[in-house]
Order: structure tokens, then C-alpha cells, then sequence
């Protein structure tokens, strides 16, 4: 397996770590010992295929994913914005300064990027929109405010 992060895929994994990686997505905190077990595999091989993950970019971080009931009062959104031409780095390398922009995707069709956005307040998400809508680059923008998240994987 080549050890270097762009090459790295889902299909290039092997199926034990792949299994690593589903049960790491549902608890990233599992101990070590718990994980082996788990795998039907030594703790020691179990470390040392995490280690190798993290070392080839495939694990970046270990995080935690909020409460909905944290998050229930903050307003989210998808801005898609359409980008002039060659003017996509700098928009990109400007909403990358903006905290409030939790993703971005370049997509296919008549928008060129999507923005997944929180604010803690309509007024607040008001603002940012405009302001993204302002950068130099940006030459349209439509957005969606979520209503409700059916599902989060």
C-alpha cells in the first residue's frame, strides 16, 4: 500500500481496516484493548494499524460531534455560489478566513462551490451571507437555510 495520503482511497484500504474505521466513526474515544477485541486481532496490531492510518493522512483527528440539542438554536445554511473565472482560489483561500464556514464543495452545474454555514441568529446568518455575497469573485449566490437534519452520519 503506498504511503502517501493522495493516494490514498477507501477502496485501497483493506477490509480490517476499513472495519476499524466504521467502528472509530461511531466512537472515536474506544479504547485500544476494546477495539482488538472487537477485530478479532492482537491490541498491539490494532495500534499499529491506527498508527499507519494516522501517519498516511486517512485519520486526521479524532473529534466529537455535538449534541443536536447544543446545537438546536444555531442556524444553518448551503450557500452555493457561482465564482468568476480563475477567481476560484481566492475565493476559496477567503471563506477559508471565515469561521463561520464549516465546508466547502466545488460542485458541478451552474453553481461552482457550496458553503455549509452556522450562525448563531437569523440576523447573524443575514450578515454573513451578504458578506460572502460581497467578496471579490463571487458573482451570485443562492441560499438554502436547513430546516431540520433528517439524519447525520
Amino acid at each position: 500500500m503506498s504511503t502517501s495520503p493522495t493516494a490514498i482511497g477507501w477502496s485501497s484500504l483493506d477490509a480490517v481496516d476499513r472495519r476499524l474505521l466504521e467502528l472509530l466513526a461511531v466512537d472515536s474515544r474506544r479504547p485500544t484493548a476494546e477495539l482488538a477485541r472487537d477485530l478479532g486481532l492482537a491490541r498491539s496490531t490494532v495500534q499499529s494499524r491506527l498508527d499507519r492510518l494516522r501517519d498516511i493522512g486517512v485519520i486526521r483527528a479524532f473529534t466529537i460531534r455535538l449534541s443536536e440539542r447544543l446545537e438546536a438554536d444555531t442556524i444553518k445554511a448551503h450557500i452555493m455560489l457561482a465564482v468568476g473565472p480563475k477567481q476560484s482560489a481566492d475565493v476559496v483561500q477567503a471563506l477559508k478566513r471565515l469561521p463561520e464556514v464549516k465546508a466547502l464543495h466545488a460542485i458541478s452545474g451552474i453553481f461552482d462551490l457550496i458553503a455549509v454555514v452556522h450562525a448563531p441568529s437569523v440576523v447573524e446568518m443575514d450578515a454573513l451571507v451578504d458578506r460572502i455575497g460581497l467578496l471579490p469573485g463571487v458573482e451570485r449566490t443562492q441560499t438554502a437555510i436547513v430546516l431540520s437534519t433528517r439524519f447525520e452520519r
